[in-house]
């Protein structure tokens, strides 16, 4: 007697290539990691969607509707208004010609901060509010580690800017930093101290203000090396994230993550060989993987991503050297395969390619096919377009 078994093992060769691809099972876990190493801490988790980039991707890192949420454009904050997401923090510095649209999702009842670090802005936030006879929420952000933007911590600019804020009409919700320099760390040690940091300079600036007579509701640190190796939280209010839910080459070049656990990889066609070289050909170029090359100065250099096979394991000793607009050429960079091996990588074989940074390699793309053990047919979520 025979039975026919229903198997849930995607059939990957139906799509035309290049495409990404979302593993949901190691999507879930790396979700659920960040939740539990947070849950000792008396914080918020406000995750940042500009890696996700999806309404129906958002679904499955957001507990519901009134979840707290980052966004890095406009339009991320109006598409996931226009979903049913209310409590925002637009993670940007505001440009005065963005704030009529600002306007526009307060008056829809959307919940969204605007961030700024200068007295320019603090003055053109606070002419909009008193034109439009409104209240803009607010908050300044804080350099912690000299990597991009915000006032130092102990800097006379944060009061100046603070009152500018408090008496001319807008809101002043708190202070903001991100730890961008954490991506440069080598060691725990390090990613340790650089959440420390990170931790340290937005509550000291938190303390400012409050000393100063002024308002200080939120302390929000945040970013995926930091949120992991946090082993302090004390003063902060919330913790932000982003690339976390995918993971890439970069984090794990940092050790955060191991390459297995990246959920993320752009799935490509071989098509064709060259013998001489000992290369393979892709139809995945950096029109598919971005030109981020964020591990170059990492010890290991991937290149333009690791390969795997058609099932998402890394075949060891094969990453993508190069890449031109839709071509990439693989080769092997250490003994552990030889020309032979390249050889049986016939045409038309599928590999998948896991990227340097997730978020430079999905905005590459429209959307995500989901493979999720738990339902027969692909997923697919739809990224927001634009800014």
């Amino acid at each position: 007697m025979s039975t026919n078994l229903q198997t849930t093992e995607p059939d990957l060769t139906a799509i035309d290539t290049p495409f990404l691809l979302v593993d949901k099972t190691k999507f879930d876990r790396n979700v659920t990691a960040l939740k539990v190493k947070l849950s000792p801490f008396n914080v918020e988790l406000r995750p940042h969607l500009k890696t996700v980039k999806s309404i129906a991707g958002a679904r499955h890192v957001l507990d519901d509707f009134n979840s707290p949420a980052t966004v890095s454009t406009v339009k991320e904050a109006e598409a996931f208004a226009e979903a049913g997401y209310t409590n925002l923090i637009y993670a940007v510095g505001i440009a005065p010609q963005k704030l009529p649209r600002i306007q526009a999702l307060l008056a829809k009842g959307i919940d969204i901060s605007v961030l700024l670090d200068s007295v320019a802005q603090a003055k053109g936030v606070v002419a909009f509010c008193q034109a439009q006879n409104m209240t803009i929420p607010t908050l300044l952000e804080i350099d912690c580690d000299g990597h991009r933007g915000g006032i130092q911590p102990d800097d006379t600019r944060l009061i100046e800017i603070a009152t500018i804020l408090h008496q001319g009409g807008a809101e002043l919700r708190g202070v903001l930093t991100h730890a961008g320099e954490s991506y440069d760390c080598v060691s725990k040690g390090e990613l340790v101290a650089a959440a420390e940091a990170e931790r340290y300079a937005a509550v000291i600036a938190a303390e400012q203000l409050i000393a100063g007579g002024l308002p200080c509701p939120v302390v929000s640190v945040g970013s995926t090396p930091t949120a992991h190796f946090a082993e302090n939280l004390d003063g902060v209010t919330e913790v932000r994230a982003g690339v976390y839910t995918f993971f890439d080459l970069v984090m794990a070049g940092i050790g955060v993550c191991k390459p297995s656990d990246i959920a993320l990889s752009v799935v490509t066609s071989v098509i064709g060989h060259n013998e001489e070289k000992n290369w393979l050909f892709i139809d995945a170029g950096w029109m598919s993987l971005s030109q981020d090359r964020g591990t170059q100065s990492q010890r290991k250099d991937c290149g333009y991503g690791l390969v795997c096979d058609s099932k998402g394991d890394v075949i060891p000793g094969l990453q993508v050297i190069g890449a031109n607009q839709e071509h990439g050429i693989i080769a092997a960079v250490d003994d552990s395969i030889d020309s032979s091996q390249l050889a049986e990588i016939v045409v038309g074989t599928q590999l998948r390619i896991l990227p340097n940074h997730a978020c430079a390699t999905a905005a590459m793309h429209v959307g995500y096919y989901v493979a999720d053990p738990e339902q027969v047919e692909l997923d697919y979520w739809a990224r927001i377009q634009g800014w």
